[in-house]
């Protein structure tokens, strides 16, 4: 590159020194110098400058072959974006029915199980209710019982009472000197005998108000613990063991 701007260095000072055409602005140069040193430039332009104006003249074609491949890619891009859409609906779709298809398994499992636990609660709660039951009639038969024995037993000591009273009734009224006194001591032993009487049936009346109060605390605490057990059932926090419930109840009641 230093040879050509030395050419055309000495191109300017050949022009510059050129004996100029009268009467216009032409000048004479020496033909053979000018040409050799033209000659000079051209041998020392570097050859690159050639490919670039190659390059510069295929620039168009450059262009258009880059433009064309670039909307090549685009459009294949948008079909692999658009069957990749298309796979990925397909995809979801196929997904989705699959996760229904296992909801709706799991609701009929849950469905069958919650099924299943309703009907053991009920046979619990009937087991329970007919335990309940025998429970309640062991309960009155044994309080009848003992009512009965104990107004048989308050009868037959007051019908001694009596007797016994009519005997010392009838000795005393033998005794004349002893008269009033007889009828005192018998009307103070009839009315002893009234209040034993009336005392043994006080207390047969409190023991079977007694056993009724507890069988029904026991059936409280049954029915507390059938309410638990439906409680649990309808809010899904476990199984409800209805025989330990049972079981605590009623050694609570047999405690009291």
């Amino acid at each position: 590159m230093y040879r050509v701007f030395e050419a055309l260095d000495e191109l300017v000072a050949i022009v510059e020194e050129a004996r100029g055409v009268p009467m216009t602005a032409g000048c004479v140069v020496p033909r053979g110098d000018v040409l050799e040193l033209l000659d000079d430039v051209r041998d020392a332009i570097p050859g690159e400058l050639d490919d670039a104006q190659d390059v510069l003249d295929h620039r168009d074609k450059l262009v258009g072959d880059a433009r064309a491949t670039a909307e090549k890619t685009i459009t294949g891009a948008d079909n692999q974006a658009q069957d990749t859409i298309e796979n990925a609906r397909e995809d979801a779709d196929r997904m989705l029915a699959d996760a229904k298809a296992q909801a709706d398994r799991m609701v009929s499992e849950a469905r069958a199980h919650a099924d299943e636990l309703v009907t053991d609660a009920d046979e619990a709660a009937e087991r329970l209710r007919a335990d309940a039951q025998r429970e309640y009639e062991s309960v009155t038969g044994r309080a009848r019982a003992e009512a009965d024995r104990m107004v048989e037993s308050g009868k037959a000591s007051y019908e001694r009472s009596v007797a016994d009273g009519t005997a010392e009734q009838q000795r005393l009224v033998a005794e004349t000197e002893v008269v009033k006194a007889a009828h005192a001591e018998s009307a103070r032993v009839i009315d002893s005998a009234h209040a034993e009487s009336d005392r043994l049936r006080s207390e047969c009346d409190l023991y079977v108000d007694t056993k009724l109060a507890e069988f029904e605390e026991f059936l409280t605490g049954t029915i507390r613990s059938v309410g638990r057990g439906r409680q649990q059932l309808r809010t899904g926090s476990g199984v409800p063991d209805y025989g330990v419930d049972y079981d605590e109840t009623y050694r609570a009641d047999r405690r009291r």
